[in-house]
């Protein structure tokens, strides 16, 4: 996957029609002396995250005039916005996921390459969440302020790998943000799945996995680890498969599961959306094992509570010993928290002498891993 990787870092900026801020780029700069507080760059608004100087939001969860997108994922790349700035790989899942014309105008950001907006300077880098995936960073009057979106630090061969921005202002994500997420080796959990298959040959296994990002992720993990034969696939996962592949990377082969077929599949491993672990769909398998990849399966009353035979801690965000190293890493003195175990994180930074409060923002948290988290107060 290297040559992968590469060529992604080397893509190059293409806009489809003129560019949508060509009517914010004539505003008058800042001075560099001009020493800013981060609320002058950001602001919050019914809206999400605003940038006043650049005039644009980020993963706005209204429709609006601008919007930077962080990665695909549904909470935070939605459709309805006038012009939408995201890396190549997030506008085609975008596109995948809500038709072609899901914005009326789009534009490329290439990775580490900077641009001018209004009086800001914006810069994507990788997060190392899912394809596409990006940290926005926004500079202005000697100020950096780094969106994160959603990330992880561990390895992941179906994207590109986290990168630290040293920065003044760093927001970050606490979907996993307690002591007790500390996630294992992702590579332990799917030898798990394969140790299992092969002592129950008879039996379909059925992994529960989200269709952006977890689904591929554990489908490249499998080949990694020598499974060469079919993995079969839950009909929702069929396009954003199909979209992986033609980025390159390799999945081996993913028929689509054929309902009049289920009863030959013992002994294969089939992926399908959580929800359809527990229906009628999964029952007509021989003798299913019901398995699901998610970092909530860290709480086993949660597996228990979904029917979950053969739990995977498998998670597409950092837990909590990663998101405390990286805002160490970024050397931020300041720390916003978006969503997840706010108070948590924000104590961590305080106690370490790091400047820290929860923004509360409501409709965050990974599409798939907030539907299962606990709430406040649960088994967590």
């Amino acid at each position: 996957m290297k040559g992968f990787h590469q060529e992604k870092l080397g893509l190059s900026r293409r806009t489809f029609g003129a560019s949508p801020y060509a009517d914010i780029a004539e505003a008058h700069p800042i001075s560099p002396s001009m020493a800013l507080r981060s609320t002058d760059i950001l602001t919050q608004t019914p809206q999400g995250l605003y940038c006043p100087l650049g005039d644009f939001h980020i993963d706005p969860v209204r429709p609006v005039k601008r919007a930077l997108i962080t990665h695909g994922h549904s909470d935070h790349a939605r459709s309805g916005h006038r012009a939408v700035l995201a890396t190549r790989e997030t506008l085609r899942i975008m596109a995948v996921r809500y038709g072609e014309d899901f914005a009326e105008s789009t534009q490329e950001a290439s990775l580490g390459e900077s641009m001018t907006l209004g009086d800001v300077t914006v810069c994507f880098t990788p997060a190392g969440h899912v394809l596409g995936s990006a940290q926005i960073t926004i500079e202005a009057g000697g100020t950096r302020v780094v969106v994160s979106g959603d990330y992880k630090r561990a390895e992941d061969p179906t994207c590109l790998p986290y990168e630290v921005v040293p920065c003044d202002v760093f927001i970050t994500e606490a979907t996993f943000g307690l002591p007790v997420f500390r996630h294992p080796d992702t590579r332990d959990e799917v030898r798990k799945l394969l140790d299992s298959a092969a002592l129950f040959p008879e039996r379909t296994h059925i992994v529960g996995a989200y269709a952006l990002g977890k689904a591929q992720r554990v489908m490249a993990l499998l080949r990694e680890e020598g499974y060469d034969k079919p993995i079969y696939l839950h009909g929702a996962m069929e396009r954003l498969t199909e979209f992986y592949k033609s980025e390159g990377i390799p999945l081996g082969e993913t028929p689509k599961v054929v309902a009049s077929e289920r009863s030959k599949l013992g002994g294969a491993i089939v992926i399908c959306p959580p929800p359809s672990i527990q229906d009628l769909w999964s029952r007509r398998f021989p003798d299913p094992v019901t398995c699901f990849a998610s970092g909530w399966m860290r709480v086993r009353a949660r597996a228990r509570q979904k029917g979950v035979e053969l739990p995977l801690v498998i998670s597409d965000h950092s837990d909590w010993d990663d998101l405390c190293r990286t805002i160490g890493d970024t050397g931020a003195g300041e720390v916003w928290v978006t969503h997840g175990q706010e108070d948590a994180l924000v104590h961590w930074c305080t106690t370490h002498g790091i400047k820290a409060r929860p923004l509360h923002m409501l409709g965050y948290g990974d599409e798939g891993e907030v539907e299962e988290a606990p709430q406040a107060g649960g088994e967590a």
